[in-house]
């Protein structure tokens, strides 16, 4: 399976790019790894050799110090000195056998293992059989043997560790030379393969640029300042060719001439159909304007119709209302003379019940003075009988005139209560006879009232049929004039449509007006629109009711509005041309 080419411009900026990218990437990858292994190249120089070398250098020097150190005590003999050159000679050894012990622990190759093998017994035996024999010479005073030493042993030893740690020597520089050249060979390869990298990602970089450009202007067909330049002529309306052409088919350039070309046909085309609309627009308005009047004029007959109709039923449902409120005011009238007689005839039944009870009372004040009566003859008896009795009877006596005295008195009273309900039985009879009187004059009245009543009820039952009858008739007569409302609401729709239709049509042939083409193309342009249609001069009849009871369809309100909308736009389409400021929009 083969992979797809890139075929748009941003598919191949992003290949190209991607490849550069690429190629950097393997430039950094092969200069970290360059830098990485220059790097522990390094390292390994200085931990493995520099440091080697420096530590055996050390040996070989204080080896040579120490041979000196005795040389010169063995030659001097002075006590002091020699004890001074001593302490120098043991912190010789001590630094040299700590060298080596540091060397030893460093990474040593195999060469190296056996060349220190080498030297380790040479420079035991130079140590042990030479410098510390001499040194004992010297710290027991025995110059001349420590001399002896010197000069018999120490030289042929010292030579023999001398040429083993100077293999050794050798060897440190070798590798290090070795390690050297290494790194030389891999940076030059490194640095090679790099500038190789770097100029395959140019040569990419560079013709693929070109091939985006060649194949972007290719696609274009002229240079971008151009090509905005015709863009800019065709959005201002200028269609004409001057300035547009391509010898690219397919280009952007070839499809601009294309556009242009099918926009001129466009607005030929447009041009000649708004002025015959524009034409037939007025014609229509003119003739919807003359039949908006002559329907104007009917409904206004019909709604004065409407309106007097309507003031007549209004005036029987007044009448109608008035005979339903004296009837209910009659209702209520015989309701409370009813109420009323029944309310004298419990009084009739009250006063008779007050008379039999007065009598009552004058019965028992009877009794009453009867007993009192009685009671005065007994208290007369009683003082009677103590006056006999003499002196025991006196009190008796006392007794006794006290009861007559107040049986006189209670029989006084009784008498004057007797008068007062003699009187009171009187009253309460001529009260009952007139309570009689006037029980009769409310049954008269109520059956008057019941007359009355009857005979409202009558006209309030005429009133409402003959205002059922009148608002049928208005009802007829307003569905009549609504009717032709709405039929004048149609007529003036179509007459505003009508003018709407024809300033839309002059707006968009000044609009269409705008752009440029050949002289030629324009030949066969009409003449100029015709005027507006004249506005109805009729009288207007119709009445002050017109605007609360004709029912109009909801497009009324839209077409005015959409009216005002084109009138307002027209003068800016003008200020535009003027201008010559009309932008792509316009059309």
């Amino acid at each position: 399976m083969f992979m797809r080419l890139p075929t748009t411009i941003a598919q191949r900026f992003t290949f190209i790019v991607g490849v550069s990218l690429l190629m950097l990437s393997a430039i950094v990858v092969f200069a970290y790894r360059s830098l990485s292994s220059s790097n522990e190249a390094l390292r390994t120089m200085y931990e493995d050799r520099t440091v080697a070398l420096e530590q055996l250098s050390d040996i070989r020097y204080l080896a040579a110090r120490d041979r000196i150190i005795l040389v010169d005590a063995a030659q001097h003999k002075d006590a002091a000195r020699t004890e001074k050159w001593l302490i120098e000679f043991d912190k010789g050894r001590k630094l040299s056998s700590d060298q080596w012990k540091a060397y030893k622990a460093t990474y040593l190759t195999p060469e190296e293992q056996a060349l220190a093998r080498d030297f380790e017994p040479a420079m035991e035996r130079y140590v042990d059989e030479g410098l510390d024999e001499a040194a004992k010479a010297l710290r027991e005073n025995r110059h001349d043997d420590a001399f002896s030493v010197v000069d018999n042993k120490i030289s042929p030893l010292y030579s023999a560790a001398q040429d083993a740690l100077q293999k050794l020597i050798d060897l440190q520089v070798r590798v290090a030379k070795e390690t050297f050249d290494s790194s030389v060979a891999s940076n030059r390869h490194a640095l090679t393969t790099m500038l190789g990298i770097g100029v395959a990602a140019f040569l990419v970089s560079a013709l693929g640029a070109a091939a985006v450009i060649r194949k972007l202007l290719r696609q274009l067909g002229a240079e971008p300042d151009h090509l905005a330049a015709v863009a800019s002529r065709i959005a201002t309306g200028d269609l004409t060719g001057a300035g547009v052409h391509s010898q690219v088919a397919g280009s952007v350039m070839a499809a601009m001439e294309s556009m242009r070309t099918s926009l001129r046909e466009i607005v030929q085309t447009v041009r000649t159909g708004v002025e015959s609309v524009s034409t037939a627009s007025a014609e229509i308005a003119q003739g919807n304007s003359d039949l908006s009047g002559r329907t104007e004029e009917q409904a206004s007959a019909l709604e004065e119709t409407a309106a007097s109709m309507e003031e007549l039923g209004s005036t029987v449902r007044q009448n109608a209302d008035n005979a339903k409120q004296a009837n209910q005011l009659a209702l209520g009238a015989s309701t409370v003379a009813v109420r009323g007689g029944e309310v004298v005839g419990q009084v009739v039944e009250t006063m008779k019940d007050i008379n039999d009870s007065s009598r009552r009372i004058a019965d028992i004040i009877s009794v009453i003075d009867g007993i009192a009566f009685q009671t005065n003859i007994l208290a007369l008896n009683a003082a009677v009988e103590a006056a006999r009795a003499g002196e025991q009877g006196r009190g008796f006596a006392v007794v006794a005139s006290e009861v007559r005295s107040l049986a006189q008195r209670s029989a006084e009273a009784a008498k004057e209560i007797k008068s007062l309900i003699s009187a009171s039985v009187e009253r309460v009879e001529r009260g009952t006879a007139l309570v009689d009187q006037a029980g009769a004059t409310m049954t008269e009245v109520v059956g008057s009232i019941k007359r009355v009543t009857d005979i409202m009820g009558e006209i309030s039952a005429a009133s409402v049929e003959q205002s059922a009858g009148v608002a049928q008739i208005g009802e007829a007569v307003s569905q009549m004039d609504q009717a032709t409302q709405q039929n004048a609401a149609l007529v003036e729709e179509s007459a505003a449509a009508a003018e709407s239709l024809k300033h839309q049509a002059q707006q968009l042939l000044a609009g269409v007006a705008v752009f440029k083409v050949e002289a030629g193309a324009r030949a066969g342009a009409a003449s100029a629109p015709a005027e507006p249609a004249a506005a109805w001069t009729g009288a207007d009849r119709r009445g002050p009711h017109r605007a609360t009871n004709v029912m109009r369809l909801k497009a009324a309100a839209a077409t005015p509005a959409a009216l005002a909308s084109s009138q307002a736009a027209e003068p800016e389409t003008s200020q535009r041309m003027a201008n010559g400021t009309t932008s792509w929009e316009t059309f």
